[in-house]
């Protein structure tokens, strides 16, 4: 995604995260319809801090669409996100 001021103003803060914090991020964007360009940016920040830690994402990001159908939790030996339910 293009480095739009909002996007790095949500990469910044997520590089500041711990994991868990980035899955609670994650996980209170479950089920919410609500779309704008800046909650855009806000999702592909959130995908590409996990990849960038190298995360497994697959579970939630094709790579074109990023799904908050359910919520995730973070899975340390694998390095995966797992959706849950």
């Amino acid at each position: 995604m293009q480095q739009h001021i909002y996007y790095i103003k949500f990469a910044l803060r997520f590089a500041d995260m711990q994991i868990p914090e980035l899955v609670t991020v994650f996980n209170a964007q479950v089920q919410n319809r609500g779309w704008s360009s800046i909650r855009a940016y806000h999702d592909h920040a959130l995908i590409d801090e996990f990849q960038r830690r190298g995360i497994d994402t697959t579970a939630v990001y094709n790579g074109k669409a990023i799904s908050f159908a359910h919520p995730v939790r973070y899975e340390l030996p694998d390095n995966k996100l797992t959706a849950i339910g």
